[in-house]
C-alpha cells in the first residue's frame, strides 16, 4: 500500500481520557494507522490535524466531568481548533466521538449542527436511573441513516459504561428533524439504560460523516471481551465492524 493509501486516525487524549489505547487498537485492527495526540499537542500545532483522514475522540471523564460531562474538552476545541476542525469537515474527512468523546461533540455543537454554526441544541444529561451503568446491551442501526460508520449493520452487542448518557433536546422541532432525516443511527433495543428520549444510543449529522454514540464499540475487538464467549457462537467482536466501516468510506472517498 503506497503513503497515499494510509488512511491515517487521531486519537485525541488528554486529562481524565481512559479509552484512548482501546480505541487506537480497534482503529489499527480496522487498518487504519492510529496515532493519539494528547489535547494540549494539538492546540500548539493545530496544523497537524491535516495529516489525518480520520478524527477520533474516546471515552473516559475528561478534566474529571466535574462541571459537566465533556463540557472543557469541547470548549478547549471550540475555542483553540475551531477553524481547523471546520476545515477538517468540509474536506469530507471523518469524525466519531464514543461516550465521553460523543459528549464533547454535543457540547461543541457539532452534531447535529442544523444551523451551520456549532450552536448545541441536544445534550446527555444525568442518567434517570440515578446511577453509573455499566453493563452490556443490544443496540439497532438505522439502516435508512446516511451514517457511513453504521452502514450495512443490523444490530450489535456493546458494553455501556456512563453516569451522564441520557440524550435529550433542546425542542420537540429538533427532536422532529431527527427523526424525519433519519439522524438517529441506533438505538437502545433491549432496555434504554439511562431514559434517552426515542431510545436515542447514536446520532449523525446530515454529511453521515460524523459519529457519536453512547455505547463502546472499542471495547468488542476479540470474542472474548463479550460475556458469553464461552457459548462459542462469536468468532470476533461486532465493534470492528463500526471502524472498518469507516476506514473502508476513506479508502474509497480520499485514498484512491
Amino acid at each position: 500500500m503506497s503513503n497515499a493509501e494510509i488512511v491515517k486516525t487521531a486519537v485525541i487524549t488528554g486529562y481524565g481520557i481512559n479509552a484512548d489505547r482501546e480505541l487506537e487498537r480497534a482503529f489499527i485492527l480496522a487498518g487504519s494507522e492510529a496515532e493519539r495526540i494528547h489535547i494540549q499537542d494539538l492546540i500548539e500545532k493545530p496544523s497537524r490535524l491535516k495529516d489525518f483522514h480520520i478524527l477520533a475522540f474516546p471515552g473516559g471523564f475528561s478534566f474529571g466531568d466535574h462541571i459537566g460531562s465533556g463540557l472543557v474538552f469541547a470548549h478547549l476545541f471550540k475555542k483553540h481548533l475551531m477553524s481547523e476542525l471546520k476545515s477538517f469537515i468540509d474536506s469530507g474527512k471523518l469524525i466519531i466521538g464514543i461516550c465521553n468523546g460523543f459528549q464533547v461533540l454535543v457540547k461543541m455543537g457539532v452534531l447535529p449542527d442544523f444551523e451551520g454554526d456549532w450552536s448545541p441544541d441536544v445534550s446527555l444529561i444525568h442518567n434517570n436511573t440515578g446511577l453509573f451503568e455499566n453493563s452490556w446491551l443490544t443496540v439497532s442501526f438505522n439502516s435508512s441513516s446516511p451514517c457511513v460508520w453504521t452502514k450495512g449493520l443490523d444490530e450489535m452487542d456493546v458494553p455501556i459504561r456512563h453516569g451522564e448518557g441520557r440524550f435529550i433536546t433542546a425542542t420537540d422541532e429538533v427532536l422532529d428533524k431527527i427523526e424525519r432525516e433519519n439522524l438517529a443511527a441506533l438505538r437502545y433495543l433491549d432496555r434504554n439504560p439511562n431514559g434517552s428520549v426515542n431510545n436515542i444510543a447514536g446520532l449523525t449529522d446530515r454529511t453521515g460523516r460524523i459519529l457519536g454514540l453512547m455505547p463502546h464499540p472499542e471495547a468488542f475487538l476479540c470474542r472474548e471481551n463479550h460475556p458469553g464467549w464461552a457459548s462459542g457462537n462469536i468468532t470476533e467482536g461486532s465493534g470492528l465492524e463500526i471502524f472498518r466501516n469507516g476506514v473502508q468510506y476513506i479508502k474509497n472517498s480520499l485514498c484512491r
